[in-house]
């Protein structure tokens, strides 16, 4: 656990040195972009022939041709030429882009469907979760949960803190520089270099959660049974999506934060205690602190 926070604290270290600066950017689109229709249809001015239109509809494919600024326009100055065909192409205001297109590149298109979708998502996995744990408790079986009944391993209580400090990361952006995601969000990159400091931590934390997420894996099927390691991932995913959620819509009222310091707390308050157990009793296998008698069944450990 130390080894991996070092290497966390070495990398924001690195990624923080190299903040890009772009100097008269005026759009988070660039050129050559390629965008799909996920609204039902779309009008484009065929400028500078006014009141002249031709329509996109759903699905359609285009390619970011031209960006301009008209000074003049109140409602947005900024313009954006889009290209269908070579007959089919016209202009559209950024904002009524950026509110119809989607980026056709996969991590965009991954993180419209997230954000359409993933409130349906949580109520199926923690709805299938509760029904699964309340048969379990009916056939009067143990079910082992993060953090109340876990395994032997801090790896899933901190993969439930990497998902708190994503998602309040991820509201922070929205909330305080939108901007900078709306870039994000037209031109993706899994590395977090070259992006601006926000976007290196929170990519940062994804390439973390993704590492942990492996080693509770490794140590979930060491210690459990298939079928209750099966149970477990249930739990903890249902974990995670409640710590997402709950972190993203405190943290939109500003009192994230202040909840993410007591987790945190919370956390590695229970993870060095967890940690504190060096030895394990030969007769009932419980943790024990120190060799010699157990407190749990009485024998000697020697």
């Amino acid at each position: 656990m130390k080894n991996l926070l070092g290497l966390l604290v070495l990398l924001l270290l690195l990624v923080s040195c190299r903040y890009p600066r772009e100097e008269g950017q005026i759009s988070a689109l660039k050129e050559n972009t390629n965008l799909e229709v996920f609204a039902d249809s779309v009008a484009l001015e065929r400028l500078p022939v006014k009141n002249s239109f031709t329509y996109l509809h759903k699905g359609d494919r285009v390619v970011v041709a031209e960006l301009n600024v008209h000074a003049t326009d109140s409602v947005d100055s900024i313009w954006v030429k889009v290209a269908h065909s070579q007959e089919v192409q016209g202009w559209i205001r950024q904002s009524e882009l950026v509110q119809n297109f989607v980026p056709s590149d996969s991590i965009s298109q991954f993180i419209h469907f997230f954000s359409d979708t993933h409130a349906s998502y949580f109520v199926i996995i923690f709805f299938v979760f509760v029904g699964v744990w309340l048969f379990r408790v009916f056939r009067k079986k143990q079910l082992q949960l993060v953090y109340f009944n876990d395994i032997d391993s801090v790896y899933p209580l901190f993969l439930c803190l990497l998902m708190a400090y994503s998602a309040t990361l991820y509201e922070s952006m929205q909330v305080f520089v939108p901007e900078t995601w709306q870039y994000y969000y037209f031109n993706p990159t899994l590395s977090p270099f070259n992006v601006p400091v926000i976007l290196s931590v929170f990519l940062l934390s994804i390439w973390v959660f993704i590492i942990v997420f492996l080693a509770v894996l490794d140590d979930l099927f060491r210690q459990l049974t298939p079928s209750a390691a099966v149970f477990y991932l249930l739990g903890l995913m249902s974990c995670c999506i409640f710590c997402y959620f709950f972190f993203i819509l405190t943290t939109h009222f500003y009192v994230g934060y202040l909840f993410l310091a007591v987790f945190t707390g919370i956390c590695f308050q229970r993870m060095r205690h967890s940690m504190g157990y060096r030895y394990r009793c030969g007769n009932c296998g419980r943790k024990i602190k120190e060799k010699g008698e157990c407190p749990y069944c009485g024998a000697i450990n020697q």
